[in-house]
C-alpha cells in the first residue's frame, strides 16, 4: 500500500496532478534519538509521520527541558506547520523517540494544498487547534497543577503510547518530560510506591495500580 492512503485528505485530492507529485516523494529514514530539527533551525518542509515517534521539546539555558507534544505515526507536526505558514524558524526541538519513516513535503506543495483543497485546510488548522489546546493544558498544568498529578498523568500517558504496565523510563527522564527537577520526580515515585500504585526498579516503572492514578487526576 502507497504511503498516501494513510492520509485521506491527500489521498483524495481532485487535482491529479498535485496528487502524483505527493506521490512521488520519498519516505524518509530517522534513527531513534536523532534530531530532526533544533531551535532556530529553518523549516525545510511538512512533515508526515508514516511509523514511529516523535516528541517536540523546549530547553532553557540551564539545559532543563519540558515536553511540550508527542507527534505518532499517521500525525503531522504543529510547530512545523506553523514556521512553514509564518515563514518563521524552529522555536523548540524534534527528536525520534524511536525508528521513524516520514515524508517530507516541501513548501511549494505545502502552500498549493492549503490554496487547492479545503479538505486539507481543515485537516491542518484542526490539527493546530488540538495541539494549541493541549499546549494550554501544558501551561496550565505547570502554572498550577499538583506536582503529583502531573508525574501520575505522564506516567499513565506513556503507558497509553508504550502498552502494558511497565514503562522503560528513568526518573531524569520523567523529569525531562515534566520540566522539573529529578529529586521532585523520584520523591513522588516513592510516595506513590510506599501506596503500592507503582514499583521502581532501574530504568524502569511497573504501574500497579492504574485505577488509583486515575483517581489522582480526578481528586479535586
Amino acid at each position: 500500500m502507497h504511503w498516501i492512503h494513510r492520509f485521506p485528505e491527500l489521498d483524495q485530492l481532485g487535482n491529479q496532478g498535485l496528487r502524483q507529485e505527493i506521490q512521488q516523494q520519498k519516505i524518509l529514514h530517522a534513527p531513534k534519538s536523532h534530531h530532526l530539527f533544533r531551535e532556530g533551525d529553518a523549516c525545510r518542509g511538512y512533515v508526515l509521520l508514516l511509523a514511529g515517534s516523535m516528541r517536540v521539546y523546549k530547553i532553557d539555558s540551564e539545559g532543563r527541558e519540558i515536553l511540550l507534544y508527542r507527534v505518532q505515526a499517521g500525525q503531522s507536526c504543529m510547530l512545523t506547520t506553523t514556521c512553514l505558514l509564518g515563514l518563521q524558524p524552529y522555536p523548540a526541538q524534534g527528536v525520534t523517540e524511536s525508528d521513524v519513516d516520514m515524508v517530507l513535503l516541501p513548501a511549494k506543495i505545502f502552500d498549493r494544498l492549503l490554496a487547492e483543497s479545503s479538505g486539507f485546510r481543515r485537516y491542518a488548522m484542526a490539527h493546530i487547534g488540538q495541539r494549541i489546546c493541549d499546549m494550554m493544558m501544558l501551561i496550565e498544568d505547570v502554572a498550577f497543577g499538583r506536582m503529583d498529578r502531573r508525574v501520575a498523568r505522564v506516567l499513565l500517558q506513556r503507558q497509553q503510547h508504550e502498552g502494558g504496565h511497565l514503562l522503560n523510563c528513568t526518573h531524569q527522564a520523567l523529569a525531562s518530560e515534566l520540566g522539573t527537577a529529578r529529586e521532585v520526580v523520584s520523591r513522588m515515585l516513592k510516595n506513590f510506591e510506599r501506596h503500592g500504585w507503582i514499583a521502581l526498579s532501574r530504568g524502569t516503572i511497573q504501574l500497579q495500580d492504574k485505577d488509583m492514578l486515575h483517581q489522582l487526576l480526578d481528586d479535586k
